[in-house]
């Protein structure tokens, strides 16, 4: 009887086994960003400048929007770009799912129904379901 060894799987094979051959060369450049810009790694504390060339969203529309809430007073620079950081994440995530379904429909474009089709078909989206729209009207007006 032959013994097998596991091998440690990367979180690279992980996605890619994720996302299937739809994945792209862009997956595999996934969190670099920071490294592109050609300055060395700091140790320190972040800056407030700093943050917000590593945010693709608005810092000032995210802290506002935090602030809605009225369990929130205060919201640090660190905690609001985490929420930043964290909802890029998502996006990204649900997008990617969602182009699947756009795909297989042979468009290039995100229609609603995709992401419909992506909250039902995907767990971790489960919460979405009949609220996510409600909130991007929401965020819309805002």
């Amino acid at each position: 009887m032959a013994a097998t060894l596991a091998s440690p799987v990367s979180s690279v094979e992980l996605e890619a086994e994720r996302c299937g051959p739809l994945c792209g060369p862009e997956e595999e450049n996934r969190g670099v960003e920071a490294e592109e810009e050609g300055s060395p790694p700091q140790s320190g504390p972040v800056s407030a400048s700093s943050h917000s060339r590593l945010s693709k969203l608005p810092l000032a529309r995210i802290k506002a929007l935090m602030k809605t809430d009225p369990d929130v007073s205060l919201a640090s620079q660190e905690s609001v770009f985490i929420i930043a950081k964290a909802t890029e994440l998502f996006v990204e995530m649900i997008a990617k799912d969602a182009m699947v379904y756009a795909q297989q429909g042979k468009r290039k474009t995100l229609q609603r129904k995709d992401l419909d089709n992506a909250i039902e078909a995907i767990d971790e989206f489960a919460f979405l379901e009949g609220k996510c729209y409600s909130f991007l009207f929401h965020l819309h007006r805002f």
